[in-house]
């Protein structure tokens, strides 16, 4: 798997088709929710409210690895594949790793010019959280 290191270069070098080509293979790629955390998603928990898509984020680090799991409607590709490719790219970091990830990262991947101003608020919302979670976890 590459790292985002890897993958930011190729982003913002690809024209926009091919991110938005990109992204949705992503998005076929996120592992459904694991069971164990069926419940709290139907009670509501776990749910980004800045983002419009209904997204369910859980961000877990255990001996010293993050782990994240989502759950993201297949109706909202974009959204979906953005978290895809964080938990794909993200599992088994030290949190440190996480911490290093730009707060601009949507800029750096060239996603910001591809996408609207109100997913990208969410996406970064995304992000942010998810860099919060890992650092009160740590």
């Amino acid at each position: 798997m590459p790292s985002l290191d890897t993958i930011i270069p190729r982003f913002k070098a690809a024209d926009r088709s091919t991110r938005l080509e990109t992204l949705l293979d992503y998005s076929r790629k996120l592992p459904p929710l694991p069971e164990r955390l069926e419940q709290e998603k139907e009670r509501g928990d776990h749910r980004v409210h800045e983002c419009q898509t209904p997204v369910f984020l859980w961000v877990e680090v255990e001996g010293g690895q993050v782990h994240i799991h989502a759950d993201v409607p297949r109706e909202s590709p974009t959204v979906r594949g953005f978290i895809s490719l964080l938990a794909r790219n993200l599992d088994g970091v030290p949190p440190e790793e996480v911490a290093r990830i730009p707060d601009d990262l949507l800029d750096q991947l060239g996603l910001s010019e591809t996408l609207g101003m109100t997913r990208t608020q969410g996406l970064t919302a995304i992000l942010h959280r998810i860099k919060r979670s890992v650092a009160a976890a740590a």
